[in-house]
């Protein structure tokens, strides 16, 4: 039924392009509340996944930050990084959802015809890298109007602020872009798993390693 299927196209369409929106509103929002208080601002399963994405890298940049002072105990650095691998985890996982989400929205829209041919980055990842460029975004108009900063200071970032915002729109229209290449039947959408090894007891031979002396020695 091409009426049923143009309106399924456009509501991803218009999904995608409001949240690119919310994206930037999201990350002043969570500067002026807490986080985990707000309601998602995007409709349905495809907003609260990229959502879930986006509160993960707040919460990884400002942990960031925090890692690297050099003012605080060892152990609170040690923490911090503890902290940022588990969020790099759910990060990653939020990024093969949405893609597998995208996946099941889009796959019955393409065409019967539609060659094997894939994107090098998925769309899911493309959300991620517009989540960080909000970020930057904003961190780098605060930069940019530092009263306590030279005018040097200022000036650089402004320039950089120029330059982070042309790239945003660049991405943001090859996200739109490569929605119409899976419309006219020229790609197919996939997901790319990532089987991120480092945080699995089973794969990552410093963990499992751990265990097996801690039983040779009788500790376990």
């Amino acid at each position: 039924m091409p009426g049923m299927t143009h309106a399924a196209w456009s509501h991803i369409f218009q999904a995608l392009e409001v949240l690119f929106v919310a994206q930037g509103r999201a990350v002043a929002a969570w500067h002026r509340d807490e986080p985990d208080a707000l309601a998602s601002t995007l409709p349905d399963e495809l907003g609260d996944l990229a959502q879930r994405l986006h509160l993960a890298n707040f919460k990884l940049w400002h942990l960031e930050d925090s890692a690297r002072r050099t003012d605080i105990h060892a152990d609170a650095v040690a923490d911090c990084k503890r902290a940022i691998d588990r969020m790099n985890q759910s990060r990653n996982d939020a990024i093969e959802q949405l893609d597998a989400r995208l996946e099941r929205l889009i796959t019955p829209l393409v065409p019967g015809n539609t060659p094997d041919r894939y994107n090098t980055e998925t769309m899911g990842a493309a959300v991620d890298r517009l989540s960080i460029s909000a970020l930057k975004i904003y961190h780098m108009a605060i930069e940019a109007e530092r009263e306590d900063a030279d005018v040097a200071h200022r000036d650089r970032c402004r320039l950089k602020l120029e330059q982070l915002e042309a790239q945003r729109s660049d991405l943001e229209k090859s996200v739109l872009e490569l929605l119409e290449e899976y419309r006219q039947g020229r790609k197919r959408p996939k997901v790319f798993r990532q089987f991120k090894m480092y945080n699995d007891p089973d794969t990552n031979p410093e963990l499992y390693g751990t265990t097996r002396r801690r039983k040779a020695h009788g500790q376990l």
